[in-house]
């Protein structure tokens, strides 16, 4: 068994996130600034997670807290890309990375996690499920910037 540890990302793991963020994404706009993981880091709403064996990093997760008012002073968390690198899945990585985040929420008293997956990403779809997460309460809706009304 492998030694898998999972720590909050720092400016020097830009390279291997962006790596992992492009096997995520095909997209050539895929830029990961050491700077911005610097400012991530310090941000008390948002951790940006890795994971790292004897290989290196690879996976990570970012979780974010966001304000709500409905439970009183309960935050609720949004996770956004978890990737695990091809070559380490089903090894337990994702499942230790998204047992910190319920970790971190569970410390910051958080009342829900929600997270959105591409609605092709069956695999994926199944390890959420098998992790605890309902894919059939809700339904997730997204709009992305170059949707966005430019009029002014």
């Amino acid at each position: 068994m492998q030694l898998i540890t999972v720590r909050t990302a720092i400016a020097a793991d830009a390279a291997a996130i962006e790596k992992l963020y492009s096997e995520l994404v095909s997209s050539p706009h895929v830029r990961v600034l050491p700077a911005r993981l610097a400012a991530i880091a310090r941000d008390p709403m948002t951790r940006l997670l890795v994971a790292e064996t004897e290989y290196g990093v690879v996976g990570t997760v970012l979780v974010s807290l966001c304000s709500d008012v409905m439970f009183q002073n309960q935050p609720f968390a949004v996770v956004e890309n978890l990737v695990v690198s091809a070559s380490a899945r089903s090894t337990g990585i994702g499942t230790r990375l998204m047992l910190e985040v319920e970790h971190l929420c569970q410390a910051a008293d958080c009342s829900k996690i929600m997270l959105l997956s591409s609605s092709t990403r069956s695999d994926a779809h199944r390890f959420f499920e098998k992790t605890g997460y309902a894919g059939t309460t809700k339904k997730g809706f997204i709009k992305y910037r170059r949707q966005f009304d430019h009029s002014e």
